[in-house]
Parts: structure tokens; sequence; C-alpha cells
């Protein structure tokens, strides 16, 4: 058992917070404050390799392994603390790469390029209004096929990046129900393109974090798409959604993980500069005691990740472990990583006292951002209790069949 980087690991983690601490974290606020993402920034990332580098080396990509992706996800949510440049990035990570397992040569041919280069946007559609989490009973959205091509309709909500693939074009894999008669076995994945089409209304809304990158939802009516379209196999779009959604879930942990490091180090920095009492605030226990019990939360949940990360490497590399065994993985994970990440913030703004409060600090970018992973952002915390439950004793006490 070897808990040592590697010198590549190593160089990749230098070159990646090398590049975030002068291209991002000098103009985190700026991004926040202007709700958008820069494209130069974002072309400057794909040059470096940080846009969907899990994505064949064919493709633009790096052929990155996970251990490596979350090496990157990690820097960039120590850079940038409000988390949105980090949400660009996992979502690309992990979404590219089921596009390039799964997609076919003509779909990956066009658009993977332009993904992995910072002109084109991949994402992921899945939720719908009347429900998140029961994907199974609330899924509406269709898919109709009349001989070779495909008509869908329905409507998609609270998806990451509506204006960038509108703007810069790329797609969003959508789940649709090509079967109702076969449950979880009947969806189908598309690649849904948003810009310049038609079909498609879509609409933004305003969240409370995160605010580079947007989120809102798109209309689709009468959507005509080909079979080049279609993502892996008909029917099996529910499998190829969950193994996505694992590998989302691990980056979103090495996200975590490094936003919760800085805000730490903040938090450090400032106890032992600052003095009440005629004491510096570092040497009351009320500070040390918290100051502990976190440090050793956020240790505990880095090896969480990098284990799940490991789990990954030695599926998809070695056939190891199966997919069962990266979903409670990235499950616990997942589970772990935004609440501590959280209380981290939360108690280091206890630390600032009342400029804490204000936005001469970036302490509340990250506890506006972080908690979009505890209340949704790729499955709320009682579906990955579920998760792990069901791994733990088996689907037979699943409580929704």
């Amino acid at each position: 058992m070897d808990f040592s980087w590697t010198e590549e690991q190593n160089l990749w983690r230098k070159t990646v917070r090398e590049f975030a601490n002068k291209n991002i974290k000098p103009i985190v606020r700026d991004i926040d404050s202007n709700k958008k993402i820069p494209i130069d920034l974002i072309n400057k990332m794909g040059k470096i390799g940080l846009l969907a580098p899990t994505v064949s080396k064919k493709y633009g990509g790096s052929s990155l392994n996970w251990t490596m992706a979350c090496i990157a996800a990690e820097e960039l949510g120590r850079a940038d603390i409000s988390l949105a440049i980090p949400v660009l990035y996992l979502v690309e990570a992990a979404w590219g790469f089921i596009l390039d397992k799964y997609g076919t040569a003509i779909l990956k041919e066009k658009y993977l390029p332009k993904i992995t280069s910072g002109d084109a946007f991949v994402g992921i559609a899945v939720t719908e209004p009347e429900g998140g989490s029961d994907i199974i009973g609330s899924l509406k959205s269709n898919a109709i096929k009349k001989e070779e091509r495909w008509i869908l309709n329905g409507e998609k909500i609270f998806i990451s990046g509506i204006t960038e693939s509108k703007k810069m074009g790329g797609i969003h894999l959508t789940l649709t129900r090509t079967d109702e008669s076969l449950g979880h076995k009947g969806f189908t994945f598309f690649a849904v393109p948003l810009k310049n089409n038609p079909n498609i209304n879509t609409s933004l809304f305003e969240d409370m974090g995160r605010m580079g990158i947007s989120t809102g939802g798109f209309l689709m009516k009468n959507v005509n798409l080909t079979n080049n379209n279609l993502i892996g196999i008909e029917n099996k779009g529910f499998y190829y959604a969950m193994e996505g959604f694992s590998a989302a879930r691990v980056l979103i942990g090495a996200t975590c993980v490094g936003s919760a490091e800085a805000a730490l180090e903040m938090g450090i920095n400032h106890i032992k500069n600052r003095k009440s009492f005629g004491r510096y605030l570092g040497s009351y226990e009320g500070i040390q005691f918290p100051l502990a019990e976190h440090y050793a939360n956020l240790k505990g949940t880095k090896l969480l990740t990098y284990n799940a990360a490991w789990i990954m490497d030695k599926m998809y590399n070695e056939g190891i472990f199966s997919n069962n065994d990266v979903a409670l993985a990235a499950a616990i994970t997942k589970l772990k990583a935004p609440k501590h990440s959280f209380e981290i913030m939360n108690e280091v703004a206890d630390w600032f006292g009342a400029i804490g409060y204000t936005k001469e600090y970036p302490i509340e970018m990250g506890i506006r951002g972080v908690r979009s992973y505890s209340i949704g952002a790729e499955g709320t915390m009682n579906i990955m209790k579920i998760i792990i439950a069901r791994e733990l004793i088996g689907k037979d006490f699943l409580p929704y069949k």
C-alpha cells in the first residue's frame, strides 16, 4: 500500500497549480460578479489540457486517468473557491469521457476536438420538472423512432451550461424514455445540440453560487435527430448516465477537497495573525479544537476521494473492479466531501468574524458554491446513502421498487 505521489503526478499538480494561480485565482471575484468565465481563459484551459482531459488523444484530450483528473480538479477547486471553473472542468471531464466511450464516430469527430479546445461545450441533461432524484418514475422526455430518425419531446431543468452551449455550440447528453414498459431499461441517451436549434427553447435560473457557469433548462419540441446522435445502444442510456454520474461524483469530491484546503489555509493564516484580548486567536482551544476536527475530516475525505479514483483506474485499465464498486466508492466520496467542505468554510467564516460576512474575503463565494453539491448536483445526500446501502445489502432492499 503506497500513498506517495509519482513524479508524473507531482509534475501535473505543479503545472495545474501554477496555471491556476496565474490565470484563475486573480479573477475569481470578477467571474463571480460578472457571472461569466472569460472565453480567453477557457481557451487557455484547452491549450494546457484542462478541458475534457479524460478524452482520448485522438480527439485532442490527454487520455488522463482518474487519479490525474482528480489532481487537476483539486487544484482548480483550490484556485477558484467559488467552484464555477471546477464545475466546468468536471462536467466536461465526466461527460466528455462518456461521449468518447459510447458516442458514434461521426459525433465524436464533430464535437470532441472542439470540446477539448474550448470551442464547444458538453453537458448532461437528466433532471426534469417533476423530479430529479426519481429518474425512473418521473422522467417524461421521450424519443420515438421513425425509420432512421428520432423525434424527441420533453423538458429538462437544473442543467449546467445552457448559456455556454448556446453560445459556443456543443451538445448535452440527454436521457429520454424509449420504451415505457421496460422501466429503467427503456431509457436511451442522445446528444442534443442547443445552438441554433429551432426546436429547442431554453430558460435560465439564477443560482446562489458558482455564478460563472449558467444553470437553466430546455424544452424539446419535435427535435429531429439521426442515429449518429445516439449515445451507445438503444435502451441502455440509464447505465451510461450512472457511469457518468459516478465519474462526476469523484471529481466533485476532489474539487471540494481543493476548495476546503484553500479555505482552511486562509483560516489558519488569519488565526495565527489576528489577536483578541491580547492573544492570537489560534491560541484559544475554542479555535484549535474545531481546527483539529476539520483538518482530520479533510484528510479523511481526501483519502476517500483518491481511493475512489484509484478504484476507477483499476476498473478501466485492469478490469479488477466493477461499476458497482465504483458507484459505492463515488457515493461515499460525494456523501462526505461537500458536507465537510461546507463545514470548514462555515467555520472559517466564524474565525474571520464580521468581515467573513462581506465580499472582502472569498470565503462567502465558497459557502455559496459548495452548497450546490449537497443540495442536488449529481445526486442529493440521501441518494448517496441509498446507493451505499444498495451496494451493502442488495437491490432487494431498495425503497423505491
